[in-house]
């Protein structure tokens, strides 16, 4: 297995180990999921994400190829933003979501799932017809989310950086802990505001040990990827391989905001998409949160007041925050309406939801 520039960090913490996306990563800590999950709600948590992938386009030709590869109108961008998007397939799917960051009218860096690094490049490698400058840097840079109320208060004892001046889907480049050129992030994948850095391997250590003291007076913790999974779950952020893989659409995913059919874009699947988006679709992704006591799980059926099958669980969980059973899934279309009751079939028992439009945790 591959391992991220803070192994031991994990190690020597406790972390409970498991293989993930090929990397050696921490699902939790000693101090379980659930706190490290309310951790994050209430002050500020750290997450080793340098097992993600991030690609550098460059030259005149990056705006055209990132037109024609993503969904997003990445002509809206300018620099120090940053688009949420996806790479449509070809065949209606989706090959990944992803983050796309320009530095300038000719850089750009996309940030792509960890389990889809080698999918992605090649994705990309044989659809840039147009001759963009492609640079595969996922070994090359590190990445931690500080996530939480408190990450600013953090943060800001460690840069000259205003913070308060990165809104939401911005970032900037600039000095964190004692080093330079670090990009400082704000797109958080908790619901939890925060901050992402992305850095040189090398300064690994230095960047965490500072993170970790300045943090202190805040009870920061490291969290691992279980407490991510929860968090982004109660956000209503989808999860590649769950809500979203190469048999869903955008569209019919809810993600028809990150699909733009402006004049000159014309990316792959466009026509096919364009007429879900104006036809519908035959199913729809919905959150949903339980009236009996349960816990959904993935791939659980969901049924009617019969016992009619019309959709499936992609992902469930105890709400932390809530103290509830919360999930998303995929729906018939005509069953798929806000308010709606539905049932969760949990390993033979019927169990009573309602359709509700996440986040869980307002």
């Amino acid at each position: 297995m591959k391992h991220t520039p803070f192994i031991e960090k994990h190690m020597a913490l406790g972390g409970k180990m498991h293989e993930f996306a090929g990397y050696n990563m921490p699902i939790e800590y000693s101090t379980g999921i659930i706190d490290e999950h309310l951790t994050v709600c209430h002050g500020v948590g750290v997450f080793d994400v340098s097992h993600m992938g991030e690609f550098w386009v460059k030259g005149p030709l990056a705006l055209e190829f990132l037109q024609h590869i993503t969904s997003n109108n990445v002509a809206a961008l300018s620099p120090g933003k940053v688009q949420y998007t996806c790479f449509p397939n070809g065949k209606g799917g989706i090959v990944d979501d992803l983050l796309v960051y320009q530095y300038s009218d000719d850089k750009y860096m996309l940030v792509v799932n960890a389990a889809n690094i080698d999918k992605d490049w090649d994705w990309c490698s044989i659809n840039n017809q147009m001759g963009a400058i492609l640079e595969n840097s996922s070994d090359n840079i590190a990445q931690l989310a500080i996530q939480g109320p408190k990450a600013q208060a953090t943060l800001q004892k460690l840069t000259s950086i205003d913070l308060s001046e990165i809104p939401y889907y911005t970032f900037k480049v600039g000095d964190m802990a004692g080093i330079n050129d670090v990009i400082i992030s704000n797109t958080g994948y908790t619901g939890a505001g925060g901050f992402e850095l992305y850095f040189y391997p090398k300064d690994a250590d230095k960047i965490w040990n500072a993170i970790f003291q300045a943090g202190q007076e805040f009870g920061i913790k490291p969290i691992g990827l279980g407490a991510r999974d929860t968090l982004r779950l109660e956000a209503g952020f989808c999860l590649y391989g769950n809500e979203l893989n190469d048999e869903t659409s955008p569209i019919e995913a809810g993600l028809g905001w990150i699909t733009k059919f402006v004049d000159g874009k014309n990316f792959i699947d466009r026509e096919l998409l364009e007429k879900q988006k104006k036809n519908g679709t035959t199913r729809k992704l919905v959150g949903f949160e339980m009236i009996d006591r349960g816990i959904p799980r993935g791939e659980y059926r969901i049924v009617d007041a019969d016992g009619k099958e019309i959709g499936f669980v992609t992902s469930g969980t105890m709400s932390p925050f809530r103290k509830i059973g919360i999930g998303m899934g995929y729906l018939l279309s005509e069953y798929a309406k806000l308010d709606s009751e539905i049932w969760i079939d949990v390993r033979g028992r019927k169990l009573k939801a309602k359709i509700v439009r996440p986040p869980f945790r307002k």
